[in-house]
C-alpha cells in the first residue's frame, strides 16, 4: 500500500492557492509591514512585491528538489540524504511546532472572528471561542482521515471563496481610485516624503510578508501523491504563486485607498476593518464568509505535517505506526497525533505565542536547503533531473536566507535571538534521546500492533524504492 498520485495541475493550484492565502493578508501581515515599512506606502508595496518575486524564486528551487525526489515531505528527505539523520531531525523539530503551533493559531484565531459576530463591542469570552477551534480542529481532522482526494475538493472551493473575497476588495479599490475620490487619493499624496526604514526594519517587514506565503511549500510536502510532479509542481507554483502576488498587491493598494496606514496599523483584523468601511450594511455576512474561507487554512496545515511525520517515520526517525495507511490511504495515525498536539496548543493557547523563537530555526533550514541543493549539484551531477532550476536563484535563495536570519540579530540583538539557539539546540538533544529510546523501547511493537487494529492501517511501501540513486 502506499500514497495514491490523485493531484493534478487545477488541484494542485487550488491547494497552492487555498494553503497560502489565508489569515496573513486578510488579518496580519499588511499592518507589521506597514509598521515595519515606517509608514512609508511606496516602501510597503515594493516589498510586497519584491518578497512575491523571492517566493517564486524560493519555490523554483524547492521545485527542483520535489521533482528530484518526488515523494512526501521531499524537503525532509533530500536533507536527510545531503546533510544525515541529525540535520533532518532538527528540520523535523522545527517543522513539528511550526506545524502545531501554527494550526492550533489558525484555529483560534477563525474561531475567535466567527464568535465576534454575537459578541458585537464585546470581548470574546475564552470556553467559547476554545470550543469552536476544537471542533472546526476535530473536523478537519476527520476530512484528513478520508484521503487527499477528499481534502483537495474541499480545498477547490475554499480557493474559489478566498479568491472572491481578495478580488472583491482588489476590484472595489481599483474603482475607488479611477473614481477620483479626494478621500481616497489623499492616502498617496506626498508618500515619497515619508521617512525610510533601515536594513533591520525592511528584514523584520520581509518576515512579515512571508508569514502570507508560508504555506506555498505544501506541494512540496505532497510530491508524493502529485500526477507527473515534474510539469505539475513548476507549473502550480508559476501560475499559482503569479495570481497571489498580484492579488496581493492590489489587495494592500486598495486597503491604502480606504484606510489611512495608522488605520490598519490599529485594526486587527485589516480585511474586516475595510469592509466594515466600504460595506456597513452587510459587514457581518462578509465577515462570515472570511472565516468560513479560511477554515480550510487548517487543513492544509494538517496534510501537509501529516506528510512529514510520514516521511520521518519511514526514515526511522518516528515510530513505524506514523508511516501506515488506512484504507483511504491517509497516515491516520500522523493525523491523529497533529490534531492531539494542536489541541493542546488551543486548551494552552499561551503556547502559540511560542511559534516566534521558531523562525530562526526556519530560515536555517530554508538556507541548508538551498546549500543542499548545490552541494548534489557537485557531488552527483548525473543525477537525473527532470527540472534544472537556473543556478542564480540558488544563490539568490540564498542570499536572501543570510540576510534574514543575520540582519535582525546584528541590528537590533535581543533575548529572543538567545531563545531561538536554544530551541535548536533542544532540537539536537531530542535527536539524541530518540535515537537511544529507539533502541530500547521494545513496548513500540505493542504499541504498534494497538494503534493498527484502532485504525485499521497497513504498512505503507517504502518511499526509496520510487526514486532514484
Amino acid at each position: 500500500m502506499q500514497l495514491l498520485r490523485v493531484i493534478g495541475f487545477f488541484h494542485g493550484n487550488m491547494l497552492l492557492l487555498s494553503s497560502t492565502v489565508g489569515g496573513g493578508i486578510l488579518f496580519v501581515s499588511p499592518k507589521g509591514v506597514l509598521k515595519y515599512s515606517s509608514l512609508n506606502i511606496p516602501v510597503s508595496l515594493s516589498i510586497w512585491a519584491g518578497c512575491g518575486l523571492l517566493n517564486m524564486m524560493n519555490a523554483l528551487c524547492l521545485a527542483e528538489l520535489a521533482t528530484t525526489f518526488p515523494v512526501s515531505a521531499a524537503s525532509y528527505y533530500f536533507l536527510k540524504r545531503s546533510f544525515g539523520s541529525s540535520i533532518a531531525f532538527l528540520c523535523l523539530w522545527i517543522q513539528l511546532f511550526n506545524h502545531f503551533l501554527g494550526i492550533g493559531a489558525q484555529s483560534l484565531l477563525i474561531a475567535s472572528n466567527l464568535v465576534q459576530l454575537f459578541y458585537s463591542g464585546c470581548p470574546v469570552p475564552e470556553l467559547p471561542k476554545k470550543c469552536l477551534a476544537l471542533a472546526v480542529l476535530w473536523s478537519f481532522g476527520i476530512l484528513n482521515g478520508r484521503g487527499i482526494k477528499t481534502v483537495a475538493q474541499v480545498q477547490t472551493i475554499s480557493s474559489l471563496m478566498k479568491m472572491a473575497v481578495l478580488c472583491l476588495i482588489s476590484v472595489t479599490g481599483i474603482v475607488l481610485l479611477v473614481i477620483g475620490e479626494k478621500e481616497n487619493m489623499s492616502r498617496f499624496e506626498n508618500a515619497l516624503d515619508a521617512e525610510l526604514p533601515d536594513a533591520s526594519q525592511i528584514a523584520d517587514a520581509i518576515l512579515q510578508v512571508n508569514f502570507s506565503y508560508v504555506g506555498a511549500s505544501l506541494l512540496v510536502n505532497i510530491a508524493g501523491e502529485i500526477k507527473s510532479p515534474t510539469d505539475t509542481i513548476t507549473k502550480s507554483f508559476i501560475c499559482g504563486l503569479s495570481i497571489v502576488t498580484l492579488l496581493y498587491i492590489l489587495t494592500n493598494i486598495s486597503y491604502l485607498a480606504v484606510l489611512t496606514p495608522l488605520e490598519i496599523i490599529s485594526s486587527d483584523s485589516v480585511a474586516v476593518t475595510w469592509m466594515d468601511r466600504v460595506f456597513p450594511s452587510v459587514q457581518w455576512v462578509i465577515s462570515l464568509g472570511i472565516s468560513a474561507s479560511m477554515v480550510t487554512s487548517t487543513s492544509s496545515g494538517i496534510l501537509s505535517a501529516s506528510r512529514i511525520f510520514y516521511c520521518a517515520s519511514q526514515n526511522g526517525q518516528l515510530p513505524v505506526i506514523y508511516s501506515m495507511l488506512n484504507d483511504h490511504h491517509s497516515p491516520v495515525v500522523a493525523v491523529t497525533l497533529i490534531i492531539i498536539l494542536s489541541s493542546i496548543a488551543i486548551i494552552a493557547s499561551d503556547l502559540i505565542y511560542l511559534v516566534k523563537y521558531v523562525a530562526l530555526g526556519a530560515s536555517c533550514v530554508n538556507l541548508l536547503k538551498m546549500i543542499g541543493l548545490l552541494k548534489l549539484r557537485y557531488q552527483k551531477p548525473d543525477l537525473p533531473r527532470p527540472y534544472k532550476v537556473w543556478l542564480p536563484l540558488i544563490f539568490g535563495s540564498i542570499a536572501s536566507s543570510v540576510f534574514l536570519i543575520f540582519m535582525p540579530v546584528i541590528q537590533s540583538p535581543n533575548i529572543e535571538h538567545v531563545f531561538q539557539v536554544v530551541f535548536l539546540f533542544c532540537g539536537f538533544l531530542c535527536y539524541w534521546l530518540q535515537a537511544h529510546l529507539h533502541r530500547h523501547a521494545v513496548w513500540f511493537d505493542i504499541i504498534t500492533c494497538y494503534c493498527q487494529l484502532l485504525f485499521n492501517a497497513s504498512p505503507s511501501e517504502d518511499q526509496d524504492k520510487l526514486i532514484p540513486s
